[in-house]
């Protein structure tokens, strides 16, 4: 479940190994090109950590970014 925390959108998402975690993040980054909208986010080993919040707007969180939390949901597949 997303959390707002730090003026940031947060969610961490675990994954059966690394593979499949980095495979998530390539989804991710194409909605997020396709989007034009892109996180901030960390990979370790299984988790992927996203943060996001809209930069052009002072780095808050906007309907850009549940837009994107949103799309990301529908790629979550969990193992």
């Amino acid at each position: 479940m997303w959390q707002e925390k730090d003026h940031q959108l947060y969610r961490a998402f675990r994954f059966s190994d690394f593979k499949e975690a980095f495979a998530f993040m390539t989804k991710v980054a194409l909605v997020a090109e396709k989007m034009d909208h892109h996180p901030t986010w960390t990979n370790t080993y299984n988790q992927v950590d996203i943060h996001l919040s809209t930069h052009s707007a002072g780095n808050v969180v906007t309907a850009k970014d549940h837009a994107l939390a949103q799309a990301i949901d529908k790629l979550y597949e969990p193992s």
